[in-house]
C-alpha cells in the first residue's frame, strides 16, 4: 500500500514540476510593486500571428510569492498537448500576494460576504489590469479574444475585474466565485460559463446564483453549472467539462 501510495504522490509531484518548466517564470514591476505571473506560450508560437489570451485568477488558499502555488488549480488543463494543439494561446497565471486579494470582497463571518465594487480596486487588482495593458501592447494578442477566469477568491475577482473593465473580456468563467449584482447591466456583453457546487459551504452557492439572475435580467449569454452534492472544490468539475474550452474559444468579442 505504501508502495503505491508513493507512486500516487510521486506522479502528482511529476505533473506539478511539469507545470513549471512549460509556464515561464514572469513578474511585472510598476513603482515599487510586484505582480508575479507565469505564462505559458502558444505551442508553435509564431510572433507574426495573433492568438487568444487567457488570465486565471487563483483562489486565496494559493496566495504568496514563490510564483508556484497558483499553478496548482487549473494548470493541466492548459498543459494538455490536444488542448494546446487545438487552442493556441497565451495562458496567463497571475499570483496574488499574501496580504492581498483580487477583490474588494468583505467577509463579514465564516460564511457572509458582501460585495461592493464601488470602493477603489486592492493592489492585486491594480496590477492585473496593469498586467493585461502589458500583454496587450508586448505579445501579438487578438483583442476580440481575452479571457478571464477564476476559482473561490479569484472566481469573485473574474466577476469584479469584468465590472471594472466591461469591454475588454469576451468570455468569463467564475468557479464557485460571487460578486456585486449591482454590476450586472455592465457586464451583459460578456459571455458568462458560471460553476458552482451546491454543498459549497465556504463560498455560498447562493453568490453565484445571484449573479447568474442579475445577469441574465439584463440580457446577458450566460451558463450556469451547479453540481449537485459538490462542496467548494467545483473547480474539479469544471477543468473536466469537455465543453469548456471549445465553448472558450468560440467566444468573441
Amino acid at each position: 500500500m505504501k508502495k503505491y501510495l508513493f507512486l500516487i504522490v510521486f506522479c502528482c509531484v511529476a505533473l506539478f514540476a511539469n507545470a513549471q518548466s512549460k509556464f515561464e517564470y514572469r513578474m511585472l514591476v510598476h513603482k515599487g510593486d510586484t505582480l508575479k505571473y507565469r505564462l505559458l506560450l502558444p505551442v508553435s508560437y509564431n510572433p507574426a500571428l495573433k492568438y487568444p489570451v487567457i488570465y486565471f485568477l487563483h483562489g486565496s488558499g494559493e496566495r504568496g510569492s514563490d510564483n508556484e502555488a497558483q499553478l496548482v488549480h487549473g494548470s493541466k488543463l492548459f498543459l494538455d498537448e490536444e488542448n494546446r494543439k487545438k487552442f493556441p494561446a497565451f495562458v496567463v497565471f497571475p499570483q496574488c500576494r499574501a496580504d492581498d486579494s483580487w477583490t474588494t470582497m468583505l467577509k463579514n463571518n465564516s460564511i457572509s460576504r458582501s460585495f461592493d465594487n464601488q470602493r477603489q480596486p486592492t493592489n492585486a487588482m491594480t496590477m492585473l489590469l496593469r498586467l493585461i495593458k502589458y500583454m496587450g501592447n508586448s505579445y501579438p494578442v487578438n483583442k476580440d479574444q481575452v479571457y478571464i477566469g477564476g476559482l473561490s477568491m479569484g472566481g469573485m475577482g473574474v466577476f469584479e475585474i469584468a465590472a471594472r473593465k466591461p469591454g475588454l473580456f469576451a468570455a468569463a468563467f467564475p468557479i464557485c466565485g460571487g460578486g456585486d449584482s449591482t454590476n450586472a447591466r455592465k457586464m451583459n456583453k460578456i459571455a458568462w460559463w458560471v460553476f458552482h457546487g451546491d454543498g459549497d459551504e465556504v463560498v455560498l452557492p447562493e453568490y453565484s446564483v445571484h449573479m447568474v439572475d442579475a445577469l441574465k435580467r439584463k440580457g446577458a449569454d450566460v451558463k450556469f453549472s451547479l453540481y449537485p452534492g459538490v462542496n467548494h472544490n467545483s473547480w474539479d468539475n469544471a477543468f473536466a467539462e469537455p465543453g469548456l474550452l471549445p465553448w472558450l474559444f468560440s467566444q468573441r468579442r
